[in-house]
C-alpha cells in the first residue's frame, strides 16, 4: 500500500457504491487497484501515462475515470451518503466558489465555454462552485467558466444537494440554513431562499443598503443577519482549501469539463472517506 492509497476501512466504505460490470466490456478489472490509480492522479497532478505501474495499465485507469465522470458514478458514493451522527447539522454548509489556476490549454485556442473554460481576470480559467457541510465536506459541485458570476450558480449548487435519509423517504434537498458572502447578496438569491423556506445569513452590500435607506419607508426592512452564525461561513473556504491539496484540482489539466469535474469529485470523495 502506497502513500495516499485507500486503507482497508476506506475501501469497505466505498465498495458498495461501485458498479460491478459494464455493458460494453463485462466485469470490471479489480476496482481497488484502479481507484487507487485514479485518486493518485488528482493528488499528484501527473500525466495519466506517467502513473506508477503498480496501478496497472494507465489506459485502464484513465478510461475508468472518464466513464465514471460521464455517467455520474463519482456522485453516488459516500459524498451522497448521510453524514453519520450529524442529524440536522449537515445543512450549515455554505455555497462558495474558487478560481482555479491556469489550465494547460493555451489562451489562443478558442473560447471553451462548453468545457467550463472562460476568460476572467486570472486568464483562461475555470471556477468551482460548491456547498459544504459544517465539517468542511463538499455536498455539491458545479464547474463553470472563470468569468461566470458567483450569484448565477447559487440555485444550481443548492439544487444539486442530495442527502439520503437513514430510513425510508426521499433524500433531503433543503438545508436547515445557509450562510454565504456578499457575492450572493442579491434579490433573486434571497427570493429563492424565502421561496424554499431556508433560513439564511448573507451580509447586505453597501450599495444595496444605501439604496434601501434612500427610499425611506418604501425601502423595506433590512434583511436578517445573524453575526454568530455568519462566523461559521469559513467552513466553505476550508473545504476549498482541502480540495486544492489535490494538484489536479488546484491547476486544471483536463481538456474536457466533465472529466475535470470528475477529478474534483474524486478529491471530494477522499475528504468524505477520511473525515
Amino acid at each position: 500500500m502506497g502513500r495516499g492509497d485507500l486503507t482497508d476501512a476506506e475501501w469497505e466504505r466505498l465498495r458498495p457504491f461501485l458498479p460491478v460490470s459494464n455493458r460494453r466490456c463485462g466485469r470490471w478489472r479489480d476496482h481497488r487497484q484502479v481507484i487507487d490509480g485514479i485518486l493518485h492522479r488528482p493528488r499528484t497532478g501527473v500525466h495519466w501515462c506517467d502513473l506508477p505501474e503498480r496501478f496497472g495499465p494507465w489506459k485502464t485507469v484513465h478510461e475508468r475515470h472518464r466513464l465514471w465522470s460521464a455517467d455520474g458514478t463519482w456522485g453516488t458514493g459516500p459524498i451522497r451518503r448521510r453524514p453519520p451522527g450529524l442529524k440536522g447539522g449537515w445543512a450549515r454548509g455554505t455555497p462558495g466558489r474558487d478560481a482555479v489556476a491556469e489550465p494547460r490549454r493555451p489562451p489562443g485556442e478558442g473560447g471553451g465555454g462548453g468545457e467550463g473554460l472562460g476568460r476572467s481576470r486570472g486568464g483562461f480559467t475555470s471556477k468551482v462552485h460548491l456547498s459544504a457541510d459544517g465539517r468542511c465536506r463538499p455536498l455539491s459541485l458545479v464547474v463553470t467558466p472563470g468569468q461566470r458570476a458567483d450569484c448565477t450558480q447559487f440555485e444550481p449548487v443548492l439544487e444539486k444537494i442530495r442527502v439520503p435519509r437513514t430510513g425510508p423517504g426521499r433524500p433531503r434537498k433543503t438545508p436547515d440554513s445557509v450562510a454565504a458572502d456578499k457575492a450572493y447578496s442579491s434579490g433573486p438569491c434571497r427570493a429563492y431562499l424565502r421561496r424554499r423556506g431556508i433560513r439564511h445569513t448573507i451580509p447586505e452590500k453597501a450599495d444595496s443598503q444605501a439604496a434601501r435607506l434612500r427610499k425611506g419607508s418604501r425601502g423595506g426592512c433590512p434583511p436578517a443577519f445573524d453575526e454568530k452564525r455568519y462566523k461559521r461561513r469559513n467552513t466553505v473556504e476550508r473545504a476549498i482549501n482541502k480540495l486544492k491539496h489535490a494538484r489536479a484540482v488546484a491547476t486544471r489539466y483536463d481538456k474536457r469539463g466533465y472529466v475535470y469535474l470528475g477529478a474534483v469529485a474524486a478529491a471530494a470523495l477522499v475528504i468524505w472517506l477520511r473525515t
